[in-house]
């Protein structure tokens, strides 16, 4: 599966969160970082809900981009 995963620009480095996967977070101090620790947090947070008995949710979010004028 894949999620959707929005990627945010901070004073101090990034953040990042998946909004299919609610709690799934993760920060970090440059963008390549942030991107590989948010594929270990979707992995931590997937295996934790299995663990748990819960369901996996489903990807239903999408993105796109616009142009305002």
């Amino acid at each position: 599966m894949k999620y959707l995963v929005i990627y945010e620009s901070t004073a101090t480095g990034y953040s990042a969160y998946a909004p299919d996967l609610p709690g799934c977070i993760t920060t970090g101090p440059t963008l390549e970082e942030t991107e590989r620790l948010m594929k270990e947090a979707i992995e931590f947070h997937l295996e934790g809900l299995r663990e748990d008995g819960l369901p996996i949710p489903a990807p239903t979010t999408t993105a796109d981009y616009t142009i305002a004028a």
